[in-house]
């Protein structure tokens, strides 16, 4: 068992002994992901590859339960792997990376970190891969709707049974690796890193893995498959790799195990030569001309950028905090003082083009800038804060705090504003800007978000905790859940008049909800039946949200609040759980559960 010493925060050191390949082996895996998730995948294709890396002298595997087609194929990549592992006798050298926490409805990737998803997820792997020990097993990825603690806490009991050798986290920021470290015995951690991606290094990820002796799995270490390409073209690669008699690929992947000792790659193969390709790499030795050109796009510190002198007359304001946090309204307050905005909603382009208007403006003139956008990472904000100081201009950082709750609720707002109503599925996956984001769109960011720090280098650093200032005035409503009057059948449950019964006179009535199979005009019949009232129906299928009608999402409630002139503060929420009941907090209304 792991324990705490009392009154002391626990951190653990790595499981495994350091480093975790032994010398003699290769720093280059196979990353086995696109064997078992191309639609057109080959069986005997992908065992002659796996038998070429073997062959070449590779021994880390990595696969995952979710690297299939779809939640019908879980598991596919691993028996694959197996079969092909024994079939050519490396079974007892080989180290398995694989990773749990994942689903695939319809192909689509979606994080379950669940306590008893990752422990089934598990027990599935090691069934598939037919007694071949998990030598690593990795969360894939962080699950927004669970708590993190709780999914962390879930990988170690897997490490306590006995399960795997070692446990690690998959696609993490700093700020998740930190919290981790102090629940579980972390031994490594996977992360997109490359030449052509070099966030893990600018957000310290990779900095504190050597920092504490663990190591760093580097995957799509080519740049992934949409722009490996680049590479090939790259001047400086290809002159460098050709003087070394290498390919490109195999200079850019030697050129990472050369800048960090800790890092272990794992470009994914889909043919035999491209395996035996990559092990080459692993052997490859760059001499002082081709590290003096490579290492510095991979020398990123995690440090916080020099400061600038002190007494600074300009500043530069970053307005931080997640959609719907309230930052287009804070930054209107720095305008007025005379900032100039950058703003990439405004502007169009990307956070790149907001980091090169920074500097043309600093170096046209010395005046100060607020800069409203997420930021969502340590990295992105590591380039606003390096330009100024460059220009010894200091940085402000204001970071609105927000309950994932309001900002949905402040998103939905937001979009009635624009729109007069709620975008339907289809709309909201065109959608681009504020006023058209997706539940999804929310959540990947929660999921992705770090919240600023000191040692990034700000010169002050405020916090401003969240206001709700829903519309005022109007008349009361009593909202009342679907569940709360209908049975799954659609029929008037015992206790329906009861939950529209309201002490409040001239009182309006909502009944909401989803039954995605019903038909809406049969249950509205049936809601007008039981009294005079308006009836909201959200349609969609199940599955992770698409919309913002979907109750315990808030839409349905707020189109009915715009429309009707309701003040949701003097209102009632009539509900059956805990879904209902955060939704009532969230709209600001007194809760009510049915009788």
């Amino acid at each position: 068992m792991f324990g705490r010493t009392p009154g002391r925060r626990a951190v653990y050191a790595p499981h495994a002994m350091a480093p975790w390949l032994d010398p003699e082996e290769l720093r280059i895996g196979l990353g086995c992901m696109r064997l078992s998730t191309d639609p057109e995948r080959d069986q005997a294709r992908a065992f002659d590859t796996i038998r070429a890396a073997v062959e070449a002298g590779i021994t880390v595997f990595d696969t995952a339960r979710a690297y299939g087609l779809n939640d019908d194929d879980l598991g596919h990549n691993e028996r694959w792997l197996s079969a092909a592992l024994k079939e050519c006798g490396a079974a007892p050298r080989a180290r398995v990376v694989t990773k749990g926490g994942m689903r695939r409805p319809e192909g689509r990737w979606m994080p379950d970190g669940r306590g008893v998803a990752i422990r089934a997820d598990c027990e599935t792997s090691l069934e598939a891969l037919g007694g071949l020990p998990i030598d690593l097993y990795l969360l894939h990825a962080p699950d927004p709707r669970t708590s993190w603690a709780t999914s962390v806490r879930a990988l170690a009991t897997l490490l306590e049974a006995g399960l795997v050798r070692r446990i690690g986290l998959s696609n993490v920021n700093r700020r998740q690796l930190d919290e981790a470290l102090e629940l579980a015995p972390i031994s490594a951690v996977e992360v997109s890193l490359s030449l052509l991606d070099d966030e893990p290094l600018r957000g310290g990820v990779v900095a504190r893995c050597e920092e504490r002796g663990l190591a760093v799995i580097a995957h799509s270490p080519l740049g992934g498959v949409s722009r490996a390409g680049a590479l090939a073209r790259d001047a400086a690669l290809v002159e460098e790799a050709t003087r070394l008699g290498a390919t490109p690929h195999e200079l850019a992947l030697a050129a990472l195990l050369d800048a960090h000792p800790s890092i272990v790659a794992i470009p994914g193969a889909r043919r035999p030569e491209t395996a035996r390709s990559a092990a080459r790499a692993a052997r490859l030795r760059l001499d002082e001309p081709a590290r003096a050109r490579l290492r510095p796009r991979l020398a990123a510190s995690s440090l916080a950028p020099r400061a600038p002198p002190a007494g600074a007359a300009v500043e530069v304001v970053m307005v931080m905090g997640l959609q719907g946090s309230g930052k287009s309204e804070a930054a209107e307050a720095w305008v007025a003082r005379g900032y100039e905005r950058l703003n990439r909603d405004a502007r169009g382009g990307t956070l790149r083009d907001l980091k090169r208007a920074l500097e043309e403006g600093l170096a046209e003139r010395a005046r100060p800038f607020v800069l409203d956008n997420t930021y969502v990472t340590r990295a992105q904000r590591r380039d606003v804060i390096e330009v100024a100081h460059a220009r010894g201009v200091r940085v402000r950082g204001v970071w609105l705090e927000i309950p994932m709750a309001q900002a949905q609720v402040n998103v939905v707002l937001r979009m009635l504003e624009a729109h007069g109503r709620l975008l339907a599925p289809e709309e909201l996956r065109r959608g681009k800007g504020p006023t058209s984001l997706s539940p999804n769109s929310l959540f990947r960011t929660a999921r992705e978000l770090e919240p600023p720090s000191e040692d990034e280098g700000f010169d002050a650093l405020e916090r401003i905790p969240f206001q709700r200032r829903l519309p005022a005035g109007g008349g009361a409503a009593r909202l009342i859940a679907c569940d709360a009057v209908l049975d799954a059948a659609g029929q008037p449950k015992p206790g329906a008049q009861a939950a529209l019964a309201s002490e409040q006179r001239d009182v309006k009535r909502l009944v909401f909800g989803w039954k995605p199979d019903a038909d809406a005009e049969v249950l509205g019949r049936a809601v007008a039946a039981l009294a005079d009232t308006r009836f909201l129906h959200c349609p969609h299928p199940a599955g992770p949200p698409i919309c913002w009608c979907r109750p315990p999402l808030p839409g349905l409630p707020l189109l009915f609040a715009r429309e009707e002139g309701v003040d949701l503060s003097r209102s009632v929420l009539v509900g059956v759980g805990p879904a209902h009941r955060a939704l009532a907090a969230a709209l600001g209304c007194r809760y009510e559960e049915s009788p």
